[in-house]
């Protein structure tokens, strides 16, 4: 049991489970990065149906937590599929996103600090992977900050807002075997 994650429904100010009526809110915070960030590399925002098909992807070994305040989610972080084969499986990949109206406030740190507690509660977790757009000074700090390592980068990885961006691999070994 994650003492960070609350198991009731609405409560201000708590880091829950995720569930179906939340997307709506993801999608939005998500799609606000992806308009106005260079934090995903992905070009076209997502649509309600592809963020609830993506939400039951988060199950067994890929939580997906909410931060809520005041009734509202206004961040969420998620453990996700790393890579497809079958040699991946105890390795997930973090992703943590935040409304912008709501970033500074130490909310990425309590999510940053619940997913990362609910991995190392997990015998079927291994390493945690944090693929970071090169630059990004405050992510990488929050992650080193929680024991990451820096792993190297990859230039020119992506091409976004008419610039190519590298990425910075970071990785914790939650569970040794």
């Amino acid at each position: 049991m994650n003492p960070l994650i609350s198991e009731t429904e609405k409560e201000p100010d708590m880091i829950r489970k995720a569930h179906k009526d939340d997307v709506k809110r993801i999608t939005q915070i998500y799609n606000e990065v992806v308009a106005n960030s260079a934090a995903t590399f992905d070009l076209e925002e997502k649509s309600l149906e592809d963020r609830a098909a993506w939400m039951e992807e988060h199950k067994g070994n890929h939580p997906l937590l909410v931060y809520e305040t005041n009734g509202s989610v206004v961040g969420y972080a998620s453990l996700s599929s790393y890579r497809e084969k079958k040699a991946f499986d105890a390795t997930v990949e973090l992703s943590v996103y935040l409304d912008s109206r709501y970033r500074g406030r130490g909310i990425g740190t309590a999510l940053m600090e619940a997913i990362l507690l609910e991995a190392k509660s997990r015998k079927d977790i291994h390493t945690v992977v944090s693929v970071i757009t090169g630059g990004n000074k405050a992510s990488q700090k929050l992650h080193e900050s929680f024991g990451f390592d820096f792993c190297g980068t990859v230039r020119e990885a992506g091409y976004k807002f008419g610039t190519y961006l590298d990425i910075d691999t970071y990785q914790l070994i939650v569970r040794n075997k």
